[in-house]
């Protein structure tokens, strides 16, 4: 197994640390957690520390392991060794929640008599949001709060109104600061990475603004359906699912002033400056999608109106942003599996060109970041065809992580926002206040949603999503061709 080396950027002198995982037998500890935890383990990144998993399920430490081994072996992109997945092994130990409270106090005491003096406790809910309370309550009447910070999974509430109640009543046990509610796609190598390409490079943020750019587009489109979630899909949807909790977030990051520092109470006020900047969403700026054959899926209702499908417009009242429209969408069963943030440059305002020179017929220069795993930036524009005449093709610029000597040193993004916890680090993590103030936004859409529209398994979508964007157009199916390894 390849070892990720210590970044100057992360601390060294991390305490110990206690992982009490909630959800321990669930789908994302097994295809996320439970290998993340591992290689941070083994990588030295946070080398002291114990598992201790819970669920509602009864099981054996013994039992627990040989499930998180299984796991491993079938959903990491890291082979652990035999002598590595042993380490890591003696780290792990299970208790049901049903043993109660005061079983799930004493396998913290054990872990954290192992571990010796200074141990810090990191609660992760990997659990639905209707079980999060009830979760808190539990460590609260165990004594795990002192020393302890907590991390939340989305969605953060449904509405406004159940978002402010959520919050009031994990306050009433953990203070905001020890409250970390995850993003993973803010935890991917990709995402921060606008942070660098926007702030640290003087060609590109004086013309990161309205004068320069003619619309952004945000695009997570998936080629997966329900995967055995209908229950919680049923009262999410993809607009509660995917663009509150992720896409919102994403757009913070590409919209955001310079923060005064590389610090994570400069970097959410930033962020939360975008959301306050909002303008409430408009029903007619928003195109609904249901694919064909949901509602005949197990566990769904025959007349289900929930959304498999979303695109909208939305529009940032401020100086930098104003008059610029942010296409966002996202959506199941359709053509490609993508996340990309593409960003239009104007055009110029006369062209000296022949008609039939080829120039504008491919449609604006874009900036492009995948946000996938490979991590790649694309900047296109025309160029000249080599030979006779003045005829023009649309050529890119293209960077890719894999093509770096650093593409080892990747984490995943919730072997990050792991870290990051452990290290009391806000940055990637979002506010009570921001969330609060993007279900204010979406109040309208809540309140009056359009009907929901028929699309084709495969599809891009409802064809209405033309008309919201149109004089613009959707850079689905893609155009741009990445260039191979």
């Amino acid at each position: 197994m390849t070892t990720t080396r210590r970044r100057s950027s992360v601390p060294d002198a991390l305490p110990p640390q206690v992982v009490v995982l909630f959800g321990a037998t669930g789908d994302l500890a097994k295809r996320k957690l439970l290998s993340g935890m591992m290689h941070l383990v083994l990588s030295e990144l946070a080398p002291r520390m114990r598992v201790v998993g819970t669920s509602l399920q009864e099981m054996t430490s013994d039992e627990f392991r040989a499930m998180a081994k299984e796991a491993i072996e079938q959903f990491s992109t890291r082979t652990p060794t035999d002598d590595e997945w042993d380490h890591f092994a003696t780290r792990l130990t299970y208790v049901p929640q049903t043993a109660g409270p005061q079983a799930l106090s004493d396998a913290v005491a054990a872990a954290e008599k192992e571990l010796g003096d200074g141990a810090q406790r990191l609660h992760y809910l990997s659990v639905p949001p209707s079980a999060a309370l009830a979760v808190i309550d539990m460590l609260s009447e165990a004594a795990l709060v002192e020393r302890a910070r907590i991390i939340m999974e989305k969605p953060f509430g449904t509405d406004l109104a159940s978002a402010v109640a959520l919050n009031a009543a994990v306050h009433e046990t953990f203070a905001e600061e020890q409250i970390f509610r995850i993003d993973h796609f803010l935890g991917k190598e990709p995402a921060q990475n606008i942070l660098a390409f926007r702030f640290a490079n003087g060609l590109f943020e004086p013309i990161w603004n309205r004068t320069f750019i003619q619309h952004v587009q945000i695009d997570v489109p998936e080629t997966l359906g329900l995967d055995g979630r209908a229950g919680f899909y049923e009262s999410t949807g993809a607009f509660k699912d995917m663009v509150v909790t992720h896409l919102f977030q994403v757009l913070a990051f590409t919209a955001m002033e310079p923060p005064t520092a590389l610090e994570p109470e400069a970097i959410k006020e930033e962020k939360n400056k975008v959301f306050r900047s909002m303008l409430p969403l408009d029903p007619r700026n928003v195109v609904r999608g249901q694919y064909s054959g949901y509602r005949s899926e197990k566990d769904i209702a025959p007349d289900s109106d929930t959304d498999t499908f979303v695109a909208l417009k939305c529009h940032i009242d401020n100086w930098r942003w104003a008059g610029v429209p942010f296409y966002l969408r996202t959506g199941k069963k359709l053509a490609e599996g993508q996340r990309i943030i593409s960003i239009a440059f104007r055009e110029p305002p006369k062209s000296m060109f022949p008609a039939g020179s080829g120039v504008g017929a491919q449609g604006p220069d874009h900036l492009t970041f995948d946000l996938t795993d490979s991590s790649k930036v694309s900047l296109s524009f025309y160029g000249k065809r080599p030979g006779p005449g003045m005829r023009l093709d649309k050529l890119s610029m293209q960077f890719a992580l894999h093509e770096t000597e650093s593409a080892a040193d990747v984490l995943e993004a919730y072997e990050r926002l792991i870290l990051d916890a452990m290290h009391g680090d806000h940055t990637l993590f979002t506010t009570s206040e921001g969330i609060e103030r993007l279900w204010e936004v979406s109040a309208p859409l809540l309140e009056d949603p359009p009907p929901v529209r028929s699309y084709a398994p495969g599809s891009w979508g409802p064809n209405a999503i033309h008309s919201l964007v149109a004089p613009d157009a959707w850079r689905l199916p893609f155009e741009r061709e990445w260039r191979g390894e």
